[in-house]
């Protein structure tokens, strides 16, 4: 197994340097690929902020990724969760932290987190709390 770094996955997403497109495509077909969070999260940060890819873009690479036989995503089934609240509009960091929560409520001041997700009732329970540490849902 090898793993693979955040450009490796940009320049396959973004199909800019054909050279090192040729190899990522290789290495992808020779070797089974492990894909950490972390190098998820970067991924879609260089993707969105570098490169203009639209989230719905971004979604449908990353869910290509999980798709494919031969690579490993750390966490699978957290990333899988988490892609799944980004495709409603959650940042992917706030996803993958609420993904990764289990039984623990998540605690943050940032009326956003993760709101279509709440919204649809597809998100664990989140208290959401204001400058003197009162709490809503």
């Amino acid at each position: 197994m090898i793993a693979f770094d955040t450009n490796l996955l940009v320049r396959v997403a973004v199909n800019d340097d054909q050279a090192q497109v040729t190899t990522v495509r290789h290495l992808l077909a020779q070797n089974t690929v492990f894909l950490s969070r972390t190098v998820l999260l970067e991924t879609e940060w260089v993707l969105r902020a570098v490169y203009s890819k639209s989230r719905e873009q971004i979604g449908l690479f990353f869910t290509a990724l999980l798709e494919l036989e031969n690579t490993v995503v750390e966490n699978h089934t957290v990333v899988a969760q988490a892609l799944e609240w980004y495709g409603l509009g959650a940042d992917l960091a706030d996803a993958l932290h609420l993904s990764v929560c289990n039984a623990a409520v998540m605690h943050t001041f940032d009326k956003n987190f993760c709101k279509a997700a709440r919204a649809t009732g597809n998100a664990p329970e989140i208290n959401i709390l204001n400058s003197r540490g009162l709490q809503s849902r």
